[in-house]
């Protein structure tokens, strides 16, 4: 009988953090939709396979990850006025933090990766009131061309 550090796959010395975010992706993708393998009744899941089903876009927290230099930022204007924003819309009941954290994690991953923090947030915010019908897609663009119009004509 195999023992339980090689049926999880681990090796006796740590990896990187590069290889275990390699690791973890490649099993991702072995569990994917479109690549997915069949198996047969009752499951018997490895505990690398079982940790990847687990694995969700918005939870990094204990995962593999590539080192990141911290970088203190200040907010711009935009991000503090989206964060007003999204909080006004939580205060008059449009939506609350949960349904934003799930309205982020369904983007996913390649927007949720590839938009900034805040700009998560004013996507999910439009798509939200979007589909509750807040607000037309017509209203929005309106809306938007006015922005546009108004902060061109502050800059002349």
């Amino acid at each position: 009988m195999s023992s339980p550090a090689k049926q999880s796959g681990a090796s006796q010395s740590t990896p990187s953090p590069s290889a275990s975010f390699n690791t973890l992706t490649s099993l991702l993708a072995d569990i994917a939709p479109a690549i997915h393998e069949v198996q047969d009744s009752p499951y018997t899941l490895p505990n690398a396979r079982y940790a990847a089903l687990r694995h969700v876009i918005h939870d990094v927290g204990g995962q593999p990850d590539l080192p990141v230099e911290y970088k203190e930022k200040v907010e711009e204007a935009w991000e503090m006025n989206t964060y007003v924003t999204c909080e006004c819309l939580g205060w008059r009941g449009a939506w609350n933090s949960e349904m934003r954290r799930r309205a982020e994690n369904d983007l996913g991953a390649t927007l949720y990766f590839g938009l900034p923090y805040y700009a998560r947030w004013i996507t999910v915010a439009t798509k939200t009131l979007i589909d509750k019908g807040l607000i037309t897609p017509d209203e929005l663009s309106a809306k938007i061309d006015a922005v546009r119009t108004r902060l061109s004509e502050e800059r002349s």
